[in-house]
């Protein structure tokens, strides 16, 4: 019997810009199973012995790298990569900083000027689900990847650390953990997909810039849906892996989301809610009328992400168990 295929993205096959001029590292089929072993999204340059005081020798151009890109064969312009995140699995230690208010980087910078680095224990307590913050306080570690994307349209070189319509640094916890699908509009052949940045758990915004960053590997299915199928995904939009944040009942748990980017924080609302109605519309077969007045009733509205500048990412959820007849 044959064996099957085995792909395998290393710590050293990464980059700090989108480019669609990008020689791939790996070219495979639709449905192949990829596994990436990542740096965290400081490239490493903490480590389970940092202190305070090594946030002052921190390369900001050195942050956020993307590993790959992945060439999807049958992917073309107009297309949607479908990602399903199979395993994650995290380094024994994690870290979460606060730099200096002069960077300007989180959502408080001017009101917080010393450096602050907080290293996590992510193996003493891990088999029970969670990392100790301090006595009394217990964090539940929840991984995900904060980086998913594939190349842009524009020819060019493109920071890898705001989000985009094509992904890229999207920091949406519900978006690619363990469980959970991803689907990004296709804009050029092949994709072009890579990921990164390891999160053990992150509150929606990442309010102070870091979530818990730590190495890992990940294993990952790469899909295409081919055009038209699918043609409303026109920005990342994700079925989450579990329980909604909301404690909804049994069977209730799942949910779909699209995430709105855009430099300004009420567009990015405003084209998360399209996204939802063009969404309703396509697979449920409502008007938009009804779509949008079902929005207004069920469906949540999340910054995901609001530090990674210049572009916010909101997201809009629907439960998915009110469709009661599927």
């Amino acid at each position: 019997m044959a064996q099957s295929l085995s792909f395998h993205i290393h710590t050293h096959q990464k980059h700090l810009k989108w480019n669609n001029s990008l020689h791939p590292i790996l070219a495979v089929s639709s449905g192949q199973e990829v596994t990436f072993d990542l740096v965290d999204g400081g490239n490493n340059q903490f480590t389970s012995t940092s202190t305070s005081a090594d946030i002052a020798s921190f390369k900001f151009d050195l942050a956020d790298p993307a590993h790959g890109p992945v060439y999807i064969k049958e992917a073309d312009p107009g297309d949607v990569l479908k990602i399903e995140v199979l395993s994650l699995q995290t380094a024994s230690y994690g870290w979460t900083s606060i730099f200096p208010g002069s960077v300007g980087f989180g959502l408080l910078a001017d009101e917080f000027p010393d450096p602050y680095l907080h290293i996590w224990d992510l193996s003493s307590t891990a088999k029970d689900g969670f990392t100790i913050f301090k006595k009394g306080i217990h964090i539940p570690i929840r991984p995900f990847l904060g980086v998913c994307g594939i190349a842009r349209e524009e020819v060019g070189e493109w920071s890898t650390i705001p989000p985009y319509e094509t992904g890229g640094n999207i920091d949406c916890r519900h978006a690619t953990t363990t469980g959970s699908t991803l689907f990004l509009p296709v804009k050029v052949p092949g994709a072009l997909f890579s990921c990164g940045d390891g999160h053990a758990a992150q509150g929606d915004g990442e309010v102070c810039g870091a979530a818990i960053e730590t190495p890992m590997k990940a294993t990952l299915r790469l899909t295409v849906i081919k055009s038209p199928k699918m043609d409303y995904i026109k920005s990342p939009a994700y079925i989450t892996s579990g329980p909604g944040i909301r404690g909804l009942k049994s069977g209730e748990e799942k949910e779909f989301a699209v995430l709105g980017i855009d430099e300004d924080l009420r567009e990015a609302c405003r084209k998360a809610v399209r996204g939802i109605i063009a969404w309703l519309v396509s697979e449920k077969g409502l008007t938009r009328e009804e779509a949008y007045v079902l929005c207004s009733v069920v469906a949540d509205l999340r910054v995901a992400e609001i530090v990674d500048m210049p572009n916010y990412g909101v997201a809009c959820s629907v439960p998915l168990g009110i469709f009661v007849d599927e």
